[in-house]
């Protein structure tokens, strides 16, 4: 009994929140499970009916849960609508309906997420929004259908994301010129494109671009007024920074899923990835990726010139092993204004070493002694797992190669790891004692987002 009477307190005490905080607590289920806690008792009738925040799913979207929500929902506003569903010809009815009913309805953050490969075709009246401020289109690889004679304005749009969709430049360009106050732009492996032009968004500052699937192609990017640039692209993708003069800070990483042709390639990704250089030089934070880097070390071993670089915060998301440290070696000589340097390191490099070796056999150089830093230190292979004497001689290499570094953080991950962080020495050289160093672990995420 004693039991029953707390269960109906608790009950109670949730009941007797104000609408606002139970409307909120329901925005983070299906409108359907939502739906049936109508039936709890009649304080909770109408509660769902002006939750600020609807999500529909395929999965349980029946034409009467539909029904029932457009005709009982009652807030003049919707904050946030997020439907997941296949555009099969039986659903296209529900689609149209459901993001008509959302754009009625002032919704701010709209996220549709089609997954399938039909052609979608977007409802003329979804091209004429002035209350949508992000947007979010999953496609699922089909093509993405602008109306034509249909002009966009999205006029309040901040944040765009299109993913998996198949669209051509002058689609592309109907969109962003119906988005004049854009400020976000993602652009998840939207294939066909041949030119993205920003110029005339002009107050775009985020661009976060990935690009690994086989068939993109070269592509060129025109982004004068971005400030920060994300880039993750593949082996049989070459992006090309035409003009990225605004930009203060950039992420960049090359992902190689099939190597065998990496030799025949490794002269074009060794240019491709010295020009992109040359657009960061003003950058003041970077961040490169292992493979990134290791294509660097290619480069300095055959002694091509590096642009110096004005960056003051670097990160390097790498494994630690002698095929990352010649061009870990020259980015840090080419980087005078360096003052914090961040290394992630985790055993995450997708390029395999063996084509590394192979290139630079062809090439003409010795293996045994062409991968040694500078100061004539030989970088033994790692292996699978990093050594304690593997950290401690990152950071002196690190020390060695720097003017004003004031910072040098080294996070290593859990799972790369054969010792603890208590055993590593840190070295301490003449003339750095006031670079603070910092070793820690952490549990670093292969997938982490670029």
């Amino acid at each position: 009994m004693a039991n029953d009477r707390r269960i109906k307190s608790a009950v109670d005490l949730i009941s007797n929140l104000p609408d606002v905080i139970l409307q909120h607590i329901l925005c983070f289920i299906p409108i359907e499970l939502a739906i049936t806690t109508s039936l709890l008792s009649r304080r909770w009738r109408h509660v769902w009916c002006e939750i600020p925040s609807l999500s529909f799913n395929a999965d349980t979207l029946t034409a009467a849960s539909v029904n029932e929500t457009l005709t009982r929902y009652t807030a003049p506003n919707t904050k946030s609508f997020h439907l997941t569903i296949t555009p099969y010809p039986e659903n296209i009815p529900y689609i149209d309906r459901l993001i008509k009913f959302a754009v009625s309805h002032n919704v701010e953050n709209l996220s549709l997420n089609f997954s399938s490969h039909y052609y979608v075709k977007l409802p003329d009246f979804f091209c004429n929004s002035s209350s949508v401020k992000q947007l979010n289109i999953d496609i699922g690889f089909s093509h993405m259908i602008v109306p034509e004679y249909c002009t966009v304005s999205w006029t309040s749009l901040q944040k765009l994301s299109l993913s998996c969709c198949r669209l051509s430049d002058e689609s592309m360009a109907n969109i962003l010129s119906g988005c004049p106050v854009l400020e976000n732009l993602t652009l998840h492996n939207c294939v066909e494109l041949k030119v993205l032009d920003l110029s005339k968004s002009l107050r775009l500052r985020t661009l976060d671009v990935k690009c690994t699937m086989t068939d993109w192609g070269s592509r060129l990017i025109v982004a004068p007024h971005i400030h920060c640039l994300r880039l993750l692209s593949s082996q049989s993708s070459s992006p090309t920074l035409v003009n990225v003069d605004s930009l203060t800070e950039a992420k960049l990483e090359i992902l190689f899923s099939v190597n065998r042709y990496f030799t025949f390639k490794a002269d074009f990704f060794q240019t491709m990835v010295l020009k992109m250089l040359e657009k960061l030089q003003n950058a003041e934070k970077l961040t490169f990726g292992g493979n990134f880097i290791q294509i660097l070390s290619l480069a300095e071993i055959r002694g091509v010139p590096f642009p110096m670089l004005k960056v003051k915060a670097l990160a390097l998301h790498t494994k630690i092993s002698h095929y990352v440290i010649p061009g870990m070696e020259r980015l840090l000589q080419n980087s005078p204004d360096l003052e914090k340097l961040t290394v992630r390191a985790r055993n995450f490099n997708t390029l395999l070493e063996k084509h590394l070796d192979k290139y630079l056999e062809i090439k003409g150089f010795n293996l045994n002694t062409c991968w040694r830093s500078k100061d004539g230190a030989s970088w033994k292979k790692c292996g699978v797992y990093a050594k304690s004497k593997h950290v401690t001689s990152l950071v002196e290499l690190i020390l060695k190669n720097t003017k004003k570094l004031d910072k040098v953080v080294v996070l290593l991950d859990e799972l790369y790891l054969k010792f603890k962080v208590k055993d590593v020495v840190v070295p301490s050289l003449p003339g750095y004692k006031n670079v603070n160093v910092v070793l820690s672990t952490t549990k670093l995420m292969a997938l982490e987002k670029w």
